[in-house]
């Protein structure tokens, strides 16, 4: 509560004294400009250029809101910066006008002896102008550290996504059927035996190759894929298909590693596949997406836990890219976009 508190009392604190100290020292310069006497009437002086400094204040902080939501420096800096402009020059004629007839035409005060509108709009800019530079800054800074907490939060989702990638992986039950199949091979097939074994080598190499590769090519993953679906293959023999349709080539474009293996183990792990219900597998490559879709046969003894969509999901979000997901009674597809490296 107490932290609450404090930063709901500090930032009103902090902005009451600095836009203090501003009113203050723009009163100063105008009664050095004006050649008038300082202790003459000084509160009312000083209430005065608060109230000005304050509105300022209020309004560039609306036109900073308003341009980094419609034309924010990403977009285009000398656009912004033109518009920066034209905005702080807009809303010092609009104070000027207030405040011109808020003085004469409600407060009926004289204008004789007043500075002319030149003047008091050139005095409005040179004022105006450091509070919207001030708040350019402090949102400049803010979303410095907005991107290197985000980068930080990214890292630490990457390392995650390796960490549970490697463990389903290395499960038991993944090597455990895997060891199965090898054991069944070694006396039946010495050959495949030997393809399973080196299949399996280099599907673990691939995967613990990534911990530095936080993206890979369509190429390389699909290289690795070879492996993995060799090992898929030996294990469940003819109780599946597999096809890949390239109408594009895009072998040189990057995917977050094992999108394309994980999909592929979900499709089995949530599917029955034998021989007379076939799982049909099917990866289209094109110009925007890599789709994976297969067939769906309800398994009635699914393993909830590994990797899931989710996962592949959020990594894609970290590069502001959505996973298309397409679930019909009889298909289930998923696109997924490349990621420009």
């Amino acid at each position: 509560m107490a932290r609450i508190k404090n930063i709901d009392i500090k930032r009103p604190l902090i902005f009451f004294f600095s836009s203090l100290i501003y009113a203050l020292c723009q009163m100063l310069f105008s009664i050095i400009l004006m050649k008038e006497d300082l202790w003459n009437n000084f509160h009312v002086q000083l209430s005065a250029h608060y109230i000005v400094i304050f509105t300022m204040c209020v309004a560039d902080y609306g036109l900073l809101i308003f341009l980094n939501k419609y034309l924010p420096y990403s977009k285009n800096v000398l656009y912004r910066v033109v518009a920066d402009i034209i905005g702080i020059t807009l809303v010092s004629l609009i104070l000027l006008w207030a405040f011109n007839y808020l003085i004469y035409d409600i407060f009926l005060i004289s204008k004789e002896g007043m500075p002319s509108f030149l003047v008091k709009f050139a005095f409005g800019m040179s004022t105006n102008i450091p509070i919207l530079l001030v708040f350019e800054l402090i949102h400049y800074f803010q979303s410095e550290q907005k991107a290197i907490a985000d980068s930080e939060k990214a890292k630490r989702k990457v390392l995650l996504f390796q960490h549970e990638t490697l463990k389903a992986q290395i499960n038991p039950h993944f090597l455990f059927n895997s060891l199965n199949v090898l054991s069944s091979l070694i006396y039946i097939n010495p050959e495949n035996a030997n393809k399973f074994t080196k299949a399996l080598s280099k599907t673990y190499r691939y995967v613990l190759s990534l911990n530095r590769q936080p993206v890979v090519s369509v190429g390389e993953e699909l290289d690795a894929l070879d492996s993995y679906l060799f090992l898929m293959r030996m294990r469940f023999e003819d109780s599946f298909t597999f096809k890949i349709y390239k109408m594009a080539d895009c072998a040189r474009k990057d995917i977050i590693p094992l999108t394309l293996q994980l999909l592929i183990e979900n499709a089995f792990k949530h599917n029955i596949a034998t021989e007379d219900s076939l799982l049909d597998i099917k990866i289209t490559i094109d110009i925007d997406y890599i789709t994976v879709e297969n067939n769906i046969q309800p398994s009635s003894d699914v393993n909830k836990g590994g990797i899931g969509l989710k996962y592949i999901a959020d990594q894609y979000k970290l590069y502001e890219k959505t996973v298309i997901v397409e679930h019909t009674e009889q298909m289930f597809v998923v696109k997924i976009p490349y990621i420009q490296s």
